[in-house]
């Protein structure tokens, strides 16, 4: 399928978008690292945000005080989350597991 071919401002609005939703991700990753905010704010916040629902779990996961990247393997797996999953994509059995109060991101140290 050809891409439309856009003008110089279609790419410049398109890159504004990408950047936006580049620092809005990089908020809240670094809200999660603070302590500010847990996944259940970003799980709630990514159903009415678009640049937050294409954030991949492993980087929300990865954000959190004290997982690391085995950590992330270890919690998705429990969840039963693939590594490419995306927010938008989790399914209500999966944003319980991950955000469940006993759940394997509150034991790894969150």
């Amino acid at each position: 399928m050809a891409l439309p071919p856009l003008d110089d401002a279609d790419r410049a609005r398109a890159r504004e978008r990408a950047l936006a939703s580049r620092r809005t991700r990089a908020e809240w990753k670094a809200r999660l690292t603070r302590g500010e905010a847990d996944l259940d704010g970003l799980l709630a916040a990514s159903d009415a945000d678009d640049a937050l629902a294409g954030m991949r779990v492993a980087d929300a996961v990865g954000a959190l005080p004290g997982v690391g990247p085995r950590g992330v393997e270890r919690i998705l797996a429990a969840c039963g989350i693939a590594p490419t999953r995306r927010l938008r994509g989790l399914g209500p059995r999966q944003r319980a597991a991950l955000t469940a109060s006993d759940g394997p991101a509150a034991r790894s140290g969150t």
